[in-house]
């Protein structure tokens, strides 16, 4: 049971508060949101990883039939380098709370999942209801963009099979064609990222572990980096200032340059578009991506090292 220990001591080393909170002071995932938003995922895989090794481990020891399925095409070296002949009495009780651990992050996934995919009905046939008739002899499937008689500016990506951009004629009349452009590829960026998976995603982890830092603030940042991940993808295209503008236009009525915490995340954007930061080199880049990439092989190597040391 040393591998689970270690295991588990990965898990409060990762998900403990200093890691998250470093993280989100940090300053440079502001001139990187898809290289942040890379390294929290990374962080987060490498604690759902070590609880899924443990658990596995801890059941071998305490069940025979768990222990003969997962060691059967190795050596009898290799099961007797984990010790798991001889488990405490504590590992029993250590398995049955990872196996709870496991099932409530099932839950929470499949009921976020499930909410999503209602929410996604109700809004298409809401679509449907609103969409403005096509005229007679023109096919009845409608393209990826449709347009909504509105007044009310407003734009916006609902993911699905198929997947529909949504433009109301109150953001046609206000904005201009650059400015349209631009938001229209600040949608496509959330689109080809499948950044809708990764809220869902951090949103049920947090709802079901409220109070792990790693997780809550999992789902704070990726609410923030998406949107400048998004941002960055139309103004490399249209430049800082056009989708600056377009986004005080598309929100002007919302309170943009509030101080509310609602709408300061608005005002930060619109900032960092007219001061845009300097991005990292390529090489910082590179090192911080594969540095990320990294750190899900740690609960991997302590898994399987007593079995490599072994052979």
């Amino acid at each position: 049971m040393t591998v689970c220990l270690l295991l588990l001591s990965a898990v409060a080393l990762t998900a403990a508060v200093p890691v998250p909170r470093a993280l989100t002071r940090a300053a440079w995932p502001e001139r990187e949101p898809v290289v942040a938003l890379w390294v929290w995922q990374c962080l987060v895989a490498t604690v759902l990883l070590c609880c899924l090794a443990a658990l596995l481990l801890g059941a071998a020891a305490v069940f025979h039939t768990v222990r003969d399925q997962v060691f059967a095409p190795a050596p009898p070296s290799v099961t007797a380098a984990y010790d798991l002949s001889a488990a405490p009495p504590w590992a029993a009780a250590l398995t049955v709370l990872l196996a709870c651990g496991a099932a409530w992050t099932t839950a929470m996934l499949a009921r976020e999942f499930a909410e999503v995919r209602r929410c996604r009905c109700r809004a298409r046939a809401h679509l449907r209801e609103r969409a403005p008739d096509l005229p007679v002899g023109l096919p009845a499937a409608r393209g990826p963009l449709l347009v909504l008689e509105d007044e009310y500016p407003d734009a916006w990506w609902m993911p699905g099979h198929p997947p529909q951009l949504i433009v109301t004629t109150g953001a046609l009349h206000r904005l201009t064609g650059s400015q349209l452009d631009a938001v229209l590829a600040h949608e496509r960026g959330h689109a080809r990222a499948r950044h809708d998976w990764l809220l869902h995603l951090s949103a049920a982890l947090a709802a079901g572990f409220p109070r792990v830092p790693l997780f809550t603030h999992f789902r704070d940042q990726t609410h923030r980096l998406v949107e400048l991940a998004a941002d960055d993808t139309a103004s490399r295209r249209y430049g800082h200032v056009t989708t600056a503008l377009a986004l005080i236009e598309l929100n002007q009525h919302r309170g943009v340059l509030s101080c509310d915490s609602s709408r300061r995340l608005l005002g930060e954007r619109v900032d960092r578009l007219l001061e845009p930061p300097p991005r990292l080199d390529f090489r910082q880049r590179a090192l911080t991506t594969t540095a990320a990439a990294l750190v899900p092989l740690v609960p991997l190597l302590i898994t399987f090292g007593p079995g490599l040391t072994a052979l």
